[in-house]
């Protein structure tokens, strides 16, 4: 699948090329340095990183639900005892007189004191609790995923950039050695016109090229800074330390003459991952609502004792009699709880869930098709690229031969410097296109790469 018919011919250029464009390796960095810089630097990974903390957090909160209460309380209160009859909704507000209705107002104060142990547990809810953690899990498992999608779009927008960096580092190179070449052409006719054989015009037209070429090299070093300053933000490096490897770019190349199949691994891609977590937590959900309008059945026990400074009679006494406890008393219960209007609620509640649920499965079956689209493009690029990367050679080596014969001939006076500088162009151009085919090809494979799930294995190609 990724192999030239003239394979050879690419791989001389490639070695015959490399030196041009290669650095220093003590002062590059391979792609792969680069990633695990930004997987552990990158703001928005760190961020999301603490939200799977959250998540883990409450799912631990959650798995707690079960737990009890006892509630231990004790007051003491002085007020009047003077109660009538008829029944009224306490709201939460209304303090307890408790004693029958007396026959006429008595305004007297009356000591008492109360002490109580109460506990509640909810014993069995027909799987509510289950239902509880399951959502709390799947919460974290979407937190998970997303954070795994975002490392994965980091990482294909930092690939992408550094793939940027090395096509303008060798353009940088390619507009060097244009610098050079324009020199080395000012200086024979400077020395042809000084023996008459050319006019003065030419020279000024070669200062003309050569300012140009100088003009795009600073254009050029400018795009390089603002995209390592873009590396930088993300990966913690100092801009001037994202210098590009050269020699990892030629590498997979040449593997990919060789013939380096990708196996397809989109079932496991993170960003269908991400919405497969989603549509789960919506399915927990969804049992979840089905689960907490069940029944509940709760143990209650209490015990408590309290005094007054009432006697058996209801007769006021000292208030001191109103300290201390003077009767104890328990109860034990179990009790089931049922509201009959729930079964309203859990039916709207529940149709709301559902259409979520259809909503998240239409997402991930979107992203389905968007993969698989995606992979018929990345297919179709990476022959276009394959097949431009097979002519290139031609091209290269014929415009290098033009203009060395031009060259020659203008030096002996047989043509112009139009001729002579259009020849340049077309050497330039050539090199420059045969940059754009490389970083071209480069690009359609990672992107295939990205699209199929299969970084790493692109990657293991660099090095």
């Amino acid at each position: 699948m990724f192999c030239f018919k003239h394979g050879w011919c690419l791989a001389l250029l490639l070695l015959v090329a490399g030196p041009i464009y290669a650095q220093n390796p003590d002062s590059t960095i391979k792609l792969n340095e680069l990633l695990n810089r930004v997987a552990t630097n990158a703001p928005t990974l760190i961020t999301d990183s603490s939200a799977i903390l959250i998540k883990e957090a409450q799912a631990r909160e959650t798995s707690y639900n079960w737990l009890p209460n006892l509630k231990l309380n004790y007051q003491a209160n002085i007020g009047t005892n003077n109660n009538v009859g008829g029944a009224y909704f306490g709201f939460g507000i209304v303090p307890s007189n408790n004693r029958g209705v007396r026959d006429e107002s008595n305004t007297t104060a009356v000591l008492s004191n109360l002490g109580i142990a109460a506990f509640d547990m909810e014993l069995y809810n027909f799987g509510a609790y289950k239902a509880q953690n399951k959502v709390a899990e799947a919460e974290v498992d979407v937190q998970k995923s997303q954070f795994a999608a975002s490392k994965y779009n980091l990482q294909a927008y930092t690939i992408d950039n550094y793939l940027q960096l090395l096509k303008l580092q060798a353009f940088l190179t390619v507009q060097a050695r244009n610098i050079e070449r324009n020199k080395e052409i000012r200086r024979s006719i400077r020395a042809l016109a000084r023996s008459g054989i050319r006019a003065g015009v030419d020279t000024s037209v070669a200062e003309a090229e050569l300012s140009k070429a100088r003009l795009n090299y600073i254009e050029l070093k400018n795009q390089v800074k603002q995209i390592q300053l873009r590396l930088s933000a993300i990966s913690g490096m100092p801009s001037d330390y994202i210098v590009p490897d050269t020699v990892s770019e030629n590498n997979l190349i040449l593997h990919s003459i060789s013939g380096m199949l990708m196996t397809p691994d989109t079932a496991n891609h993170p960003l269908l991952q991400y919405y497969r977590s989603l549509y789960d937590n919506s399915l927990q959900r969804e049992n979840l609502v089905k689960k907490s309008y069940n029944p509940k059945i709760s143990l209650q026990a209490a015990a408590w004792g309290r005094a007054a400074s009432l006697d058996a009679n209801s007769g006021f006494t000292s208030l001191h009699n109103g300290l201390g406890l003077q009767r104890e008393n328990y109860v034990v219960g179990l009790g089931i709880t049922y509201n009959l209007f729930d079964l309203k609620r859990r039916q709207l509640k529940l149709n709301t869930q559902k259409i979520t649920s259809q909503y998240t499965l239409a997402k991930l079956n979107e992203q389905k098709i968007l993969l698989a689209a995606n992979t018929s493009q990345a297919d179709a690029n990476v022959t276009t690229a394959l097949e431009r990367l097979q002519e290139i050679p031609r091209q290269v080596k014929a415009a290098n031969a033009a203009y060395r014969q031009k060259f020659a001939l203008y030096k002996s006076g047989l043509t112009d410097i139009v001729e002579l500088n259009v020849a340049l162009n077309l050497l330039y151009r050539a090199e420059i296109d045969f940059i754009s085919a490389k970083n071209s090809y480069t690009q359609a494979l990672f992107q295939k790469a990205i699209t199929e799930n299969q970084v790493n294995q692109v990657l293991n190609q660099l090095n």
